[in-house]
């Protein structure tokens, strides 16, 4: 049996021949002695179980506590991962269910929602320059704060099948519900999103290219300039 003793020491060095192992050879060696190997599945799926937590909590501690809870719930119960399902589905599901056990208990409810599936693409980090990533981390800002508006169901979905990629399956795993239910879910979230984001966007518009005084002022006294510059005596001195 597995003991938080058998954890103690430094950190693993990853090898590529560690790291090309699958989750169910990683979950065997664990649990016949080499705990020490745990920590693969952590690093392995650290921003799948923040992501989750984050999008049900809507609080960045609270993830990172939820996502320790999980991992400590997986490891004390190891030898119980069956391979009726993946080992990631089983961990991502233990990881919603605390988060939503979290929420209930009343210490964080959010809301957030979903987002299509082409707009949730252009989160992903591109080669540009700086002025492209400028405009992407406004993007990424404007789906963030959309998506926080709506509710948990939404965003659990959203965060499971379009930024993670698991199946509809998967998905209804994780979240203890039917495919269908998924999909009608996820139907909505982007609809959700979608309108989020236009709206948001619109308000955006309004205050897009604003001509502030000081721009006003040097342009006027700019043409003013050469009015004078060219007739003389046409204007007087600014």
């Amino acid at each position: 049996m597995i003991t938080s003793d058998t954890l103690a020491g430094p950190e693993i060095r990853l090898s590529s021949d560690l790291q090309a192992l699958t989750d169910e050879q990683v979950v065997a060696r664990v649990l016949s002695g080499e705990a020490e190997l745990f920590e693969i599945l952590m690093r392995r799926y650290n921003q799948r179980l923040y992501r989750v937590a984050r999008a049900i909590l809507f609080d960045d501690a609270e993830a990172e506590d939820v996502m320790q809870d999980a991992y400590v719930r997986a490891w004390s119960h190891l030898e119980q991962f069956a391979g009726r399902s993946s080992f990631a589905t089983w961990l991502t599901r233990i990881a919603v269910h605390e988060a939503l056990a979290r929420a209930r208990r009343g210490r964080r409810q959010v809301r957030l929602e979903d987002g299509t599936e082409e707009t949730m693409r252009s989160l992903s980090p591109a080669e540009a320059g700086p002025e492209q990533r400028a405009i992407q981390s406004d993007l990424r800002n404007t789906l963030e704060v959309a998506m926080e508006a709506l509710p948990e169901s939404f965003r659990s979905i959203l965060m499971l099948r379009e930024i993670e990629g698991l199946s509809t399956a998967e998905t209804a795993v994780c979240l203890d519900i039917s495919e269908s239910l998924v999909k009608t879910r996820l139907h909505r979230a982007r609809a959700a999103l979608r309108h989020e984001v236009e709206s948001r966007s619109r308000a955006a518009l309004s205050e897009a290219f604003t001509f502030h005084l000081s721009r006003c002022d040097r342009v006027v006294a700019a043409v003013l300039e050469r009015i004078r510059s060219s007739q003389q005596s046409a204007f007087p001195p600014i």
